[in-house]
């Protein structure tokens, strides 16, 4: 009986085990709650965190590695572009029949699908900043559709472009398919 007793009480306080665990549960319960109302007292609206992280993008944009970029970059651009700097991407300039010339940053080893990955993203991009078409079915632009290099098809998707010959700021043709009657 006098075991039990001294193993239940600490210190010669008077306060048991369980007594002291209970003070010690409340008092970290306390300061947690002191610590929700100051984190809450020091949290910004949503609204102010954008418009600082806008702030902060447009000054970066400025740097003369990213002025090239648009305004409402997004993190994917501004990784391709420091990967072209550093020489581990390529930039592609696809030829449209209207002559407008998307240029499309993929990766050195990149194969024919990662190129029409790219051409996707760099579409779907510019239409959400222009506010263009919402759905493009991209099933039916492949099928109607197809990139051609110095006279010939790239229609594997698994071979690479530099299997082709398409190397840094080479152009691609996107034209319309001849239909077979």
């Amino acid at each position: 009986m006098m075991e039990k007793q001294s193993q239940d009480t600490v210190g010669g306080g008077g306060l048991s085990v369980k007594d002291e665990e209970e003070v010690e549960h409340e008092n970290l319960t306390e300061m947690a709650s002191l610590d929700a109302e100051e984190e809450d007292e020091e949290a910004l609206p949503h609204s102010e965190i954008l418009d600082i992280f806008e702030e902060g993008l447009a000054r970066l944009v400025q740097d003369p590695l990213l002025c090239d970029l648009p305004i409402q970059v997004t993190l994917e651009e501004v990784n391709s572009q420091i990967a072209l700097e550093y020489g581990q991407a390529m930039t592609v300039r696809v030829v449209k029949a209207d002559g407008e010339i998307m240029p499309i940053v993929v990766v050195q080893n990149a194969t024919v699908l990662d190129l029409k990955k790219a051409i996707r993203r760099f579409m779907e991009l510019k239409q959400q900043r222009e506010g263009g078409v919402k759905h493009i079915s991209w099933r039916y632009v492949w099928r109607t559709y197809l990139l051609i290099f110095q006279g010939e098809k790239l229609e594997d998707d698994k071979m690479r472009l530099k299997d082709y010959g398409i190397r840094n700021r080479d152009e691609v043709t996107f034209m319309k398919r001849l239909r077979k009657k």
